[in-house]
């Protein structure tokens, strides 16, 4: 998978859960991919200091960008 197929993945994972963020007021940005294995994602909005914003990367995004981009081994939010 090239950079530019895997930035694609990406992105359709966060198209898929972007409407949960944004249901709570917020939202979420791809900030980079480094080595192909771990993507900086900015969580906006409400998701900005929200108490469950950990959980909801690791169990949210996380595991869907993973289902799109399977060699991905860790999502770190850049605040």
């Amino acid at each position: 998978m090239t950079t530019q197929e895997l930035k694609l993945n990406i992105e359709k994972a966060l198209d898929e859960i972007r409407p949960f963020l944004e249901s709570d007021g917020g939202n979420i940005s791809l900030i980079s991919i480094e080595d192909n294995k771990i993507v900086k994602v900015q969580l906006e909005g409400a998701c900005v200091g929200c108490s469950v914003n950990q959980m909801t990367l690791k169990s949210g995004v996380e595991m869907t960008i993973k289902k799109y981009a399977p060699q991905i081994e860790q999502v770190i939010n850049i605040s």
